[in-house]
């Protein structure tokens, strides 16, 4: 039986005319061979509704629900190591180095702050409440029951927490400070990127300096809505790219290399502030990494 370091993947097979649930998977998924399929299902990684595995003979229906666990043969680790700095009933709050996704996806399964979390914790029914980037270091919050969770996720839907970041990045003289950057960010090209055009601002972040050393400052960053990418876009945007990016303002060859763990993104997720919907206390937390000159 599979592990219970992750939670599979669904699928509601759709309508075709397929003999097996193999044939319907095979089809589906054209990048991964039957061979494959098989020896999941021979493990016992292929599974219906019930938890029930399913073999190579179950029969198709359209609309059955099979739960499948993702692999990545030979997954290459990754070799940074993320802290637990609150944990109790309801939430968990970690801290990610550099370089680690927090969910699986693409070349990702294990190697991800989620993967690890779950292993730590014996506890599946984690759950991220938001997201920073793989390059991105810092907090990251997570929902610990399923009975609290909604309470917690409608606290970033309605912008009720104060997230703080910090970057380093090359000196904006020319601006006063704190300064406010909007602008309207939508998708760019290709579309793992995003752009500034013109048009009503949806994407805001106020700014201030930090700490200031010859021709790179460390800012500090509140961004008031939660674009993708908002915070690397409208720094690039003011011409100050954050040190380290490879996306913006241009991309660089250096997205298509190995990750150079001595330069990361200079990206910081510093911390965490809102009002808990349980107890009504202020809760604030802070990042224990540091952003290296």
């Amino acid at each position: 039986m599979p592990s219970p370091v992750m939670r599979p993947s669904t699928l509601h097979l759709p309508q075709g005319d397929w003999a097996t649930v193999l044939d319907c998977l095979c089809d589906h998924f054209p990048a991964i061979d039957r061979s494959v399929w098989l020896q999941r299902m021979a493990r016992g990684r292929v599974l219906d509704a019930a938890g029930t595995p399913i073999d190579a003979t179950h029969p198709y229906r359209a609309g059955l629900k099979v739960r499948y666990f993702r692999e990545v043969p030979n997954e290459t680790p990754i070799p940074v190591v993320e802290q637990v700095l609150w944990q109790d009933e309801h939430l968990l709050v970690a801290d990610k180095p550099h370089f680690l996704p927090v969910m699986p996806a693409g070349e990702y399964v294990e190697q991800t702050l989620l993967a690890r979390l779950i292993e730590r914790t014996g506890n599946p029914e984690l759950v991220p409440i938001h997201r920073i980037d793989r390059l991105t270091a810092g907090l990251v919050l997570f929902s610990v029951a399923p009975n609290s969770r909604g309470l917690y996720q409608a606290l970033f839907r309605q912008r009720a927490v104060e997230k703080r970041y910090e970057a380093i990045a090359p000196a904006l003289a020319q601006l006063q400070f704190p300064h406010v950057h909007r602008s309207r960010m939508v998708e760019g090209e290709p579309f793992f990127r995003m752009q500034e055009v013109a048009g009503e601002a949806n994407s805001e972040t106020r700014i201030e300096v930090l700490e200031r050393r010859g021709e790179l400052w460390r800012y500090g960053l509140s961004p008031v809505t939660g674009r993708k990418h908002q915070l690397r876009v409208h720094l690039a945007g003011l011409g100050a790219p954050i040190v380290g990016d490879d996306f913006y303002p241009e991309l660089h060859e250096s997205r298509n290399q190995p990750d150079d763990y001595a330069k990361p993104l200079k990206l910081l997720a510093r911390g965490l502030r809102f009002v808990d919907p349980l107890s009504g206390q202020l809760r604030e937390f802070e990042s224990g990494l540091q952003l290296q000159w």
